[in-house]
């Protein structure tokens, strides 16, 4: 008699991509402001972080990276001032409680702190 595992949902990943102002795309320092007040508000745990700023061009600084390590996953961006774009994940475990909610917060959050426009967005249940 086999004993099948019980169906577990590790939780929603949202993938996105999205044009914002240049000046918001090479501003690390707020970012990582506005990333360490998000997770606060949703009571995350930042496990580890890294940031990068890329060299300044004719227009002013860089871009930049920035991935942090959360208990419950992570998430990242990457930042393409001369282009207007970024690009955006982040994934939250549903290990202690369904996290889809603050996942799908957390991006409508960082949207409306870069003064973002979706430009495609793809959510994948793991």
């Amino acid at each position: 008699m086999s004993h099948a595992m019980p169906l577990y949902s590790p939780g929603l990943h949202i993938l996105a991509t999205f044009a914002a102002p240049a000046a918001a795309l090479r501003d690390a320092a707020a970012c990582r402001t506005f990333f360490d007040a998000q997770v606060r508000a949703f009571g995350l745990e930042k496990v580890g972080e890294a940031y990068h700023s890329f060299p300044a061009d004719e227009n002013g600084a860089g871009g930049f990276t920035a991935v942090l390590a959360l208990t419950e996953s992570h998430l990242s961006i990457h930042t393409w001032p001369e282009h207007g774009l970024a690009t955006f994940d982040v994934f939250l475990s549903n290990f202690r409680r369904d996290n889809a909610a603050t996942v799908r917060g957390i991006y409508a959050a960082t949207l409306a702190f870069f003064g973002g426009i979706e430009q495609h967005k793809t959510e994948v249940r793991r």
